[in-house]
């Protein structure tokens, strides 16, 4: 009943983003609650740095391309992902670029694809899937799912978050058993079980860590 209680409010959470992700443009991040503040292993400030990269980003890509093509940001840690379509190769480059000129932006992994707008239905299959997976890690005994963040593009589902080696291999191996999981690609900063001791005993002032290369599974 618990487990059916959590997947019923994830899947609600992920069908409630339908309204947004038929907009051209989509945000990735959600809105900070104190709890969720408190217990991310980001600072205060770097949640809200990445929120604003991600509105940032947003708003000078509609500039830059208008109503062409439908792209999502998503900022981890100031690591931006771009997932989506766009109709031209040259339009993907611009929009690398435009973010990239962004404030406080380090890392960008464009994974945008040269193609038509993905239709309702898909995005809506993508909106449930990364709602199934978010299930499934608050209902693991082994994954903190607050570690983590989660997008689903056209059936592939990345993974971004500072997590240690063993979680990154959890969560990788938990999110390809879940349903309507094509591929699972790892956007995450591998940090050291001493670190993460540190981080859970005190409060980072500044975000530390690299991101690492993408890894598809």
């Amino acid at each position: 009943m618990k487990h059916r209680y959590r997947q019923s409010l994830a899947w609600l959470l992920a069908s409630s983003l339908l309204v947004s992700g038929c907009a051209p443009l989509v945000m990735g991040g959600a809105m900070l609650s104190g709890g969720l503040v408190a217990t991310d292993r980001r600072t205060s400030g770097t949640q809200l740095e990445d929120q604003g990269i991600e509105l940032r980003a947003l708003g000078r890509l509609r500039e830059a391309l208008g109503e062409r093509g439908h792209v999502n940001v998503a900022s981890y840690n100031r690591q931006v992902l771009l997932t989506g379509e766009l109709p031209t190769a040259a339009d993907r480059q611009l929009a690398e670029q435009v973010v990239a000129k962004v404030e406080n932006v380090r890392a960008i992994v464009n994974e945008l694809g040269v193609m038509g707008n993905s239709a309702l239905p898909a995005r809506s299959s993508d909106a449930i899937t990364t709602g199934r997976v978010k299930a499934a890690m608050l209902d693991s005994k082994e994954i903190y799912a607050n570690a983590f963040k989660v997008v689903t593009e056209r059936g592939v589902v990345y993974l971004m978050g500072r997590v240690t080696a063993q979680e990154a291999t959890q969560a990788t191996e938990l999110a390809r058993s879940v349903s309507g999981v094509q591929k699972v690609v790892r956007l995450l900063e591998l940090i050291s079980e001493e670190e993460l001791k540190r981080l859970q005993a005190v409060p980072q002032s500044a975000p530390t860590g690299k991101p690492t290369q993408a890894s598809a599974s």
